[in-house]
């Protein structure tokens, strides 16, 4: 009994590619409800209207959403990975000038500086200050 005599070639490629359609469907899915739970500029009463279009209509749904919103999708991932990146940015930021990297002791040498300008400290102050800055960061 051979398997692969019973099974051909082609019929495998049919097969692949009613999967991978069948997948990409899924997928397709998921960022289309992703994309209308997120949204903000819609109330539920139209967040119910397309959930119920896209279950009870699933191939005209997901068509008329795609054709009615398809500028709208792309802009708000554009937005939400802008602000993504901005809160990790001002993350390290903050993260940086607080534990190190020489920005934080570059901060406070700059202020003893200052205090030794004003004459507020002496020169044995200013580099214990400095030596203390350097070696905590």
């Amino acid at each position: 009994m051979l398997l692969a005599a019973d099974y051909p070639f082609l019929d495998v490629l049919w097969t692949m590619i009613i999967f991978f359609t069948w997948v990409i469907w899924i997928w397709m899915i998921v960022i289309i409800f992703t994309d209308v739970f997120r949204r903000r500029d819609i109330g539920g009463w139209a967040k119910a209207a397309w959930c119920v279009l896209m279950i009870v209509l699933p191939f005209i749904g997901v068509l008329a959403y795609l054709i009615a919103q398809h500028d709208g999708i792309a802009e708000r991932n554009l937005e939400r990975a802008q602000v993504s990146q901005r809160q990790f940015d001002d993350h390290v930021r903050a993260v940086a000038v607080d534990n190190g990297g020489g920005a934080g002791a570059a901060t406070e040498i700059a202020k003893a500086q200052e205090l030794l300008e004003k004459g507020a400290i002496d020169r044995s102050e200013f580099q214990a200050i400095k030596e203390q800055a350097l070696a905590a960061h």
